[in-house]
Order: structure tokens, then sequence, then C-alpha cells
């Protein structure tokens, strides 16, 4: 028999026992920060890989077509490759291309494709059926060929309204903008006609391959030259705020703009694509101001001026009008974006929330114009997460939609006005309080996104040390 000693070398015996333990812990190697690609006994074929990357890519190209931020195009994307089969790819998207690559270890060579997004139109029944074929994918009602069927159907079918009826959509938001910032009926008739001529003019000037820029310059000269004909021949009695057709132009010229995307872009980390985002709406809004800048100087040579409209007046009445119009601006933006009947009114909703956080802020609370603007996008962005996250809703046909109200059309037409009239820096410093508004309105929803985004967890096992292992 061993002599166990006496206390304290038991003691002793436990305490060494615990270092060299402590010891052997530390100077282990730990697991790796990310995990590393493992050659599995089977390897994804030419055949597999091609199939899965082209339906991948062939759905990237609809999603950022359509306005999707790169963070959500590129996790959809994933998703899709992983339930098809390849899960070590790697997506990298910039403003005009989606390029896609599957790893397959060391015993056979990557796989990667490009695709050049070359056209952008907005169709959010088309992105909803997209994203429909991703979830049945998921949910193994699909497979590969399947999807790549039911895609090749999506992007080749026509749109579902005819184009005539986006038209009376885009007409319908320039009209309750219109109402929305203090116009009576006949400012909103007068808005929806001239809106609807300058989306045909538009469709007309696309046929052609007009660049968008002079497209652009097109919409805000002829929203500008039509309000100083109809001013000149009489057509608005006094105080009706013929300013309020142009601002609804504007808005209607601005609402096509991926505001939203491009800083959901940079706060992602994909600053290529913002930066490109960034840069087209830079061009396009000067286009715009360049347009309405011309018909605000050939107003002046036949002595007509286009004064700003007032502040909107405080007053219940008011608020429920404009919280009306902030409702259907939404829902005919959804309505010129192609959506699903059955969205109407859901944008709709989503609209007054937002207008009504809006309104509610700067009207009875005193809060200035960039604060409640990002107050109430939140609130939008809130509802766009939660519609999602609970019924598959797109959040980029409710975003779009609900801050539809909120765009600074009036406020940019102020800016344009000051430029043409006052002098460059007062009109420098209201064209900056523009910007400012749109940037609390794409962080506003970006925020928002982000608080109901579900949370990933790491998975990452951490193995005991030697000698602790039972």
């Amino acid at each position: 028999m061993v002599a166990e000693g006496t206390p304290a070398d038991r003691f002793t015996r436990r305490l060494r026992g615990a270092i060299r333990r402590d010891a052997r812990r530390l100077l282990a190697a730990g697991p790796p920060t990310v995990p590393m690609l493992t050659v599995g006994p089977e390897v994804p074929g030419d055949a597999q890989v091609q199939q899965v990357l082209d339906l991948c890519m062939r759905l990237g190209e609809v999603l950022l077509s359509s306005g999707e931020s790169v963070d959500e195009v590129t996790m959809t994307m994933l998703r899709l490759a992983s339930a098809c089969g390849l899960s070590a790819v790697a997506v990298d998207i910039t403003f005009t291309s989606v390029t896609m690559c599957c790893h397959r270890g060391m015993t056979a060579p990557p796989v990667t494709s490009m695709r050049l997004v070359r056209h952008r139109s907005l169709d959010l029944t088309r992105l909803a059926a997209a994203r429909r074929i991703v979830v049945e994918v998921e949910s193994g009602r699909l497979d590969v060929r399947g999807a790549a069927r039911e895609l090749s159907v999506v992007t080749e079918a026509r749109h579902p309204y005819p184009r005539w009826v986006a038209t009376v959509g885009w007409a319908g938001l320039a009209g309750s903008i219109a109402v929305l910032l203090g116009g009576g009926a006949l400012t909103a008739v007068i808005a929806f006609v001239v809106t609807a001529v300058i989306d045909r003019t538009g469709r007309v000037l696309n046929r052609w391959g007009l660049p968008a820029f002079f497209q652009q310059v097109v919409g805000g000269l002829l929203a500008t030259l039509a309000t100083v004909g109809l001013l000149t021949i009489g057509a608005f009695p006094t105080g009706t705020g013929p300013s309020l057709v142009i601002a609804a132009g504007i808005t209607v010229l601005l609402s096509g703009l991926s505001v939203v995307g491009t800083v959901q872009d940079a706060v992602f980390g994909f600053y290529v694509t913002s930066a490109g985002r960034a840069a087209e709406i830079a061009v396009l809004s000067a286009g715009l101001l360049t347009g309405v800048v011309i018909g605000l100087k050939l107003g002046f040579h036949v002595g007509v001026t286009l004064e700003v409209a007032g502040a909107l007046r405080v007053s219940p009445g008011q608020f429920s009008a404009s919280l009306f119009s902030g409702a259907a601006a939404a829902a005919a933006f959804a309505l010129a974006g192609y959506a699903p009947l059955r969205m109407l009114p859901v944008a709709g909703g989503v609209g007054a929330a937002g207008w009504g956080t809006y309104g509610g802020l700067t009207q009875f609370a005193g809060f200035g114009p960039v604060a409640a603007t990002g107050a109430a996008a939140i609130v939008v962005g809130v509802i766009a997460g939660l519609l999602h996250r609970r019924f598959r809703v797109p959040t980029v046909m409710v975003t779009l939609a609900g801050i539809t109200p909120l765009l600074p059309g009036l406020t940019a037409y102020r800016g344009f006005y000051e430029l043409a009239v006052e002098g460059l820096a007062d009109g420098l410093v209201t064209i900056t309080i523009a910007m400012g508004i749109g940037l609390a309105l794409a962080s506003g929803v970006a925020l928002g996104e982000f608080v109901t985004r579900p949370r990933a967890r790491s998975t990452v096992v951490v193995p005991p040390p030697d000698g602790d292992q039972q």
C-alpha cells in the first residue's frame, strides 16, 4: 500500500495537478475564429454547381434591379445556395455586377460566375414572386430545376397591370402629395394631369434610349413650365399654391432614387455599391435641379414668378387630411410599382403611420424636420421588419411606399427656387436640409429593419483541454 501522506502532502499534489491542467489549457491552441473549409467525401460536380450558381445569379439580378440592398441580396443568394446543397460559396456584388464563387476544397477547382445588371425596373410583384421561390426551395417543395423554371416564368412575365395603370399610380402619388402639402382639389387635379404627362413623356424618351440624367432634366422642366403656363393663363385662382404642383412632381421624380439602399449598403459595409448608388443619386438630382431652374428662369423672362408655398397650417382638420393623403400617396406608389393589389392597403397603412409620426412630432411636439423624419422612418422600418418576419413581405415593398410621403419634395423645390432667385448661399443651405432629410429617411429605415432582424448566434464549439475529458 502507498501511504497517502499527510493532509499537507495531499493538498500539494492537488495544487500541482491544478496548475498543470491550467498550464495545458493556457498553452493549447484555440479553435479557429472562422471555421476552416473541410473537404468531405463528396464534392459537388460541375453540372450541379453551374445549375445552382445560375439560379442564384438570376435571382440576385432580380433583387438588385428592384432596389434591394446588397446585404439583403447577398444573404438571400447564400440561403438559396445552401438550400440547393452548396454551402461553401462567396458572393461579391458591385453596383452593376454580381459575382458568385463555389469553393470545392482541395480536390476540385473553384467555379466562379459573373452576371451584369444592365436594366433596373421596379416591379414589386416580380420581387415578391422571386422571394416566394426561395421559400419553396428552402422548404423542399422545389428542386433546382423546378426553381429555375419558376424563375424563368417570373422574369419573362409581363407586368401584372397595363402601363397606363402605373401612370395613374404616379399621377395619383403627385395629387396626394399636393393635398398633403396643403393644396386644394384643383391643385391636386393639376398635379395629377401634369405628372401623367411627365410619365408618358419619360416612357417615350426611355424607348429612345435617352440617358436617365436628361430624362430627369426633361421631367423637372415639364413640371415647371406646365405650372408657369397654367399660371399665365389664370388657371390657378388666388391662394391655390401653384408651387405645390412642382413640389409634387419633384417628389414623384425623387421617389425613383435608391436612397434607402444607398445608406443601407454603407451601413453594412458595402462601400463600393453605396458609392455607385450615391453617384447615381447625385447625377439624377443634378438633372432634376437643372430642369427646374431652367423652367424658373424661363418663367422670369415672361414675368411669372413661382413663389414657394408657405408652411403647412396646424389644425386637426388639416392633420386628418394630410394623414389620409399620406396613406393615399403610399398606396399610389405601390400601385405604380406594380405591387400586388392585396398589398395596397398595407402600403397605405404604413404610409399613414410614417406621416402621422412625422406630422405629430413637427406640428404638435416642436421637432425639426430632420429629427422628425428620422423618427418616422424608424417606425416605417420597424413595421417593414415585422411584416417581413411574420408574413415574408419583402421589406423594400413596404419601406419604399412608406417613406414616399416623407420625401422632401417641397424642401427641394424651395432650395431650387432660392438658387435661381435669391443666390447660391441660401439655396445651398436649403438643399443641404433636403439632403439631411433624405439621409434621415434612409438611416431611420435601416435602423428600424436592423432592430427587427433575427439575430444569428455563433455555434463554434470549444473543445475541452486534455485530461478534462470524461
